[in-house]
């Protein structure tokens, strides 16, 4: 049947959708899929099916498509006749029932079962019969719909009305191809009882052969029987999948199907799963050679292709804070000073990056900061060395089992460091913050540990890892030859860091700075042994103006642990509060009228719980210098670490009021003033002022609160305490505490249903 263009708007919309195919729904795993799976942990698809899963517009065929010269026509097709000389005509010929098409002054013509290259010659030989000098063109113009049938393992079995130039292939697509339990090798195309041709999909997937596709007519039956033997491909192939075997092909035809062997697939044995008789499954071995391909597979087999082991041969490695790690190498007679040539090879990349940044603008630096951060996972471990994972450097067992007769304390050396390296937390703010700082300062970091590398070299007997220490700077720096030791194949030569290793203090290289009040402020190499006192003789000593009463000292460790420490009092508060909740609501006598008091005694908690966990440790250490100090010789003598900073302010001239006074407010320093004074400088304690809890902050960091200022036999010490310049009085504001008023509550109410029930009692009686 065919339909002009303006008849095809109203034909059902079902029609008109039926070759436009939706996406299909995804099909369950097939019985061997799910063994494969629970055999090698990975669901394997099913070779071609993916083909069907979405079918392209592309696939429909198009009506208007060019017609090819074997092209038969038949009724409903529509021919396109031009004539022109003796005759004159134009017209579009319907081809009816009979296979006839009407010439005017000719008459019926029989054109059905003609193919489109004989229509031109069949015409001219009817209409010479009749004419003489003319000349004709002919066309197929609109072509016939035509019903065929699709049975069997099919996606979507069923009647399809597809166009007469339609062929087996587009077909399939049309009607979503076959099931997951269909043929994709014996796909038949049946007409008149008869097998017209049998088409294997694979080879128009593998080989884009499509020579045994045929074209349609009306009333063909397509029809797809269920799936072949199935055969399952893995490991270093290119398209692991399962694939449907016809009964000629071996194991060499079906590895073909998946590509070939992948780059790293290993070329000794192929690995084959079998079922026997349907009851035990066992596995052989077969050679990846020409005879080994010929192996006859059966139905179930799974095909295992092993890939290469990682391991590399005449190499040796280095890693850790060098210029170059990676993989060298290696021949007869080889030491450690051929692979470490000289102290330029130590000098880690990251190094000259860091250089690089110097002078630029503190936005930019940032920015650069931001993006070393993010890359510098990316290194090659210059830092924070991890044990190597010895199956992918030298295809055997992991490190990690301890060599008896090796160095023990050589051993706890360097497992220590990766220990510290896996579970030390790094802080991004501090981290940032000395990269700004080693930006100003131009320090390295880190430092090479040149006391201490480490061999790592597989004992070939026993599989054992055996750690051989020896000292860089004896072998880089003095060229010791007891140092430089003789490398076999297979080593892992490793140089640490001061970031990796924590090396002796007297070995580090220890960055301080000066900032303020100094004759000669900057950043410092703090020399073996050196004191904070000495450092600052050596920059030349204070200016005139210093306040070293006010000066300020952090440690990085120190802040270290005071951060852990409010972090700890952070999580322990927040496990008092939730358990004191938990009791509260277990006790409360009337739930209805707690309820508003308890959800805003939580929110005013957590929001105590959050700002504490916002407090950021500073790393400050009281030095306890007095008042009237004013020379080095007062400062401690406490050793400096790197990362120190040693901050002295010029004298200040005020001192400061905060808390409940009627003013916050600084006011001038004078010698002879005193803390009550101030304080009434500043309008006095509030309403709200809890007095018996007021404090100063000294410039030194010290804390002087009224309690430890209390006596039984004198006055009012606190107003008398004497006040140092850049000291801060404070006056807290009362907090009220409910739980009094709500236990008398609730204990009232308790005894007035105590009451209640006395009264009822006698009432009873």
């Amino acid at each position: 049947m065919n339909y002009s263009d303006t008849e095809r708007f109203s034909l059902p919309p079902d029609l008109l959708n039926r070759n436009q195919q939706q996406p299909l729904p995804p099909e369950p795993l097939t019985e061997f899929q799910r063994f494969v799976a629970s055999t090698i942990n990975q669901i394997l698809p099913i070779y071609g099916a993916s083909l069907f899963n979405r079918v392209p517009s592309t696939f429909a065929p198009l009506d208007f498509a060019p017609v090819p010269p074997n092209f038969v026509v038949g009724p409903g097709d529509e021919l396109r006749v031009r004539i022109w000389g003796q005759v004159n005509f134009q017209n579009n010929l319907r081809i009816d029932r009979s296979g006839d098409v009407f010439l005017p002054q000719i008459g019926l013509v029989h054109v059905e079962g003609l193919r489109f290259s004989e229509l031109d010659q069949h015409l001219r030989s009817a209409i010479g019969r009749v004419f003489h000098n003319f000349d004709l063109t002919v066309d197929v113009g609109q072509i016939r719909a035509i019903q065929i049938y699709v049975s069997g393992e099919a996606r979507r079995p069923g009647v399809y009305t597809v166009s007469s130039l339609s062929t087996l292939v587009d077909a399939l697509f049309a009607s979503g191809g076959p099931s997951l339990q269909g043929s994709m090798r014996k796909i038949q195309l049946r007409r008149d009882g008869a097998i017209v041709t049998e088409f294997d999909l694979y080879r128009l997937l593998i080989r884009g052969d499509k020579s045994t596709d045929a074209a349609l007519q009306s009333g063909d039956v397509i029809f797809i029987p269920p799936v072949g033997p199935q055969v399952a491909v893995t490991g270093s192939v290119r398209k692991p999948a399962i694939y449907e075997m016809l009964s000629s092909e071996t194991l060499g035809d079906v590895i073909g199907h998946s590509g070939g062997a992948s780059s790293i697939a290993a070329g000794s044995r192929i690995s084959i799963e079998r079922t026997g008789d349907h009851r035990d499954r066992h596995a052989m071995e077969v050679a990846f050679d020409p005879n080994g391909l010929t192996v006859p597979l059966a139905d179930g087999d799974l095909v295992r292709v092993y890939s290469i082991v990682p391991a590399y041969q005449q190499t040796v490695f280095l890693r850790g804070n060098t210029a170059n790690p990676g993989r060298f190498a290696w021949h007869a007679g080889m030491r450690v000073s051929d692979l470490i040539p000289d102290k330029e090879a130590l000098i880690t990349r990251d190094y000259w990056w860091r250089r690089a940044q110097f002078g630029l603008p503190a936005s930019e630096f940032e920015a650069a900061s931001d993006f070393d951060s993010s890359r510098q996972p990316e290194e090659n471990n210059a830092t924070n060395l991890k044990p190597l994972d010895q199956e992918q450097t030298r295809g055997s067992q992991q490190a990690g089992a301890q060599n008896a007769a090796g160095d023990r304390g050589a051993e706890q050396r360097a497992s220590s460091a990766s220990l510290a390296s896996a579970q030390t937390p790094v802080d991004a703010q501090t981290a940032k913050s000395k990269q700004k700082r080693l930006a100003e300062t131009g320090a390295p970091a880190p430092e090479i540990d040149w006391d201490y590398a480490v061999i790592e070299r597989l004992d070939p007997q026993t599989l054992k890892t055996v750690l051989i220490p020896f000292d860089l700077g004896g072998v880089v720096l003095r060229h010791d030859a007891s140092q430089d030791l003789t490398l076999n194949a297979g080593d892992v030569v490793s140089v640490f860091s001061e970031a990796d290793i924590h090396i002796p203090s007297a070995h580090q290289t220890r960055t301080v700075i000066l900032d303020g009040e100094f004759a000669h402020a900057g950043a410092y190499t703090a020399l073996p042994g050196e004191t904070l006192r000495q450092l600052v003789d050596r920059a030349g000593g204070l200016s005139p103006n210093a306040y070293l009463y006010g000066s300020e000292f952090t440690r990085e460790t120190v802040r270290a642990v005071q951060q852990a420490r409010i972090d700890e009092y952070a999580r322990d508060l927040s496990e008092r509060i939730h358990r004191t909740n938990l009791a509260i609501a277990s006790s409360s006598v009337n739930a209805t009228q707690d309820a508003a008091s308890s959800a805003a005694a939580q929110a005013s908690e957590q929001a105590l719980l959050a700002n504490l966990r916002q407090i950021r440790a500073t790393g400050r250490i009281v030095l306890e210098i007095k008042p009237e100090d004013i020379s080095t010789s007062s400062l401690p003598d406490i050793p400096l670490e790197d990362g120190d900073r040693f901050a002295v302010p010029p004298v200040p001239s005020s001192i400061n009021v905060v808390g409940a006074v009627l003013d916050q407010n600084s006011f001038v320093y004078k010698r002879t003033s005193r803390a009550g004074i101030y304080l009434r400088l500043a309008g006095g304690p509030s309403r709200d002022a809890d007095r018996s809890h007021e404090f100063i902050i000294r410039a030194d960091g010290e804390v002087v609160s009224r309690d430890r200022e209390k006596s039984l036999w004198a006055g009012d010490e606190f107003s008398n305490l004497r006040i140092n310049p850049g000291d801060t009085i404070v006056v807290p504001e009362k907090i009220f505490k409910p739980t009094a008023l709500r236990g008398l509550i609730e204990w009232s109410q308790v005894f007035s249903q105590l009451a209640f029930g006395a009264a009822a009692l006698n009432v009873i009686q």
